[in-house]
């Protein structure tokens, strides 16, 4: 009965405390059981770490620079070198800046990276990705071929005139008889064909088509 004689003992000793706690009753820490502490585990890929704690971004005029080359491996051929360019810069900049070396009109330069067209829209930082490199290649298409290259003293003059109030255009029949026509439609038809040679001969058609039908009585 050695079982029955301590429930009657622990139950006299539980009988003499109180039901309740009190309501200032304060727990001692000490008689907490140990408990290891909670480790989050790790995270599978690193978090950046933003800017601080002593780290700074680039100073002024120490922002990292690209340099630009442009090049064209059909008629006209160009190797185009643009050095230091800021990898805020539009794309409209390294095309007038390409554009004033060449002496080539800058609505008819097209850049392509990879094989596709950019617009003008886009800064380098956009195109290059995150981690840019130093030097980029881009190639350079030009519209109408070698017959879009100014001559010196139009170039120059290109780059200060034709803001469409100067030249009056011409209509109808006058405006075919004009080189630049058969230049427009030259790029055009390059555009759609995507061959240099196919775009010259469908060009060479047109053109003796019109002359042939003028030439009749």
């Amino acid at each position: 009965m050695t079982e029955v004689s301590f429930a009657r003992t622990f139950l006299t000793s539980l009988d003499s405390r109180p039901a309740n706690l009190s309501p200032d009753h304060v727990e001692d820490a000490r008689n907490f059981p140990a408990r290891p502490p909670y480790i989050l585990p790790r995270m599978p890929t690193e978090m950046s770490r933003p800017l601080g704690g002593g780290a700074r971004g680039p100073a002024p005029g120490q922002e990292r620079s690209v340099t630009v080359t442009l090049r064209s491996l059909r008629n006209p051929p160009l190797d185009i070198k643009l050095a230091a360019q800021a990898l805020g810069t539009s794309l409209l900049d390294v095309k007038q800046a390409a554009a004033a070396r060449a002496r080539i009109p800058a609505d008819k330069l097209k850049i392509l990276y990879n094989k596709r067209p950019l617009p003008d829209s886009k800064v380098l930082s956009e195109v290059l990705g995150d981690d840019p490199p130093t030097a980029v290649v881009f190639s350079l298409m030009v519209i109408g071929g070698a017959a879009a290259v100014l001559p010196e003293e139009a170039a120059a003059a290109a780059l200060e005139v034709d803001d469409g109030l100067s030249v009056k255009a011409k209509k109808g029949a006058a405006a075919v008889e004009q080189p630049q026509f058969w230049t427009d439609l030259n790029g055009f038809l390059m555009q759609r064909v995507k061959d240099e040679e196919t775009a010259a001969e469908l060009t060479t058609v047109f053109k003796n088509a019109w002359e042939s039908n003028k030439a009749k009585p």
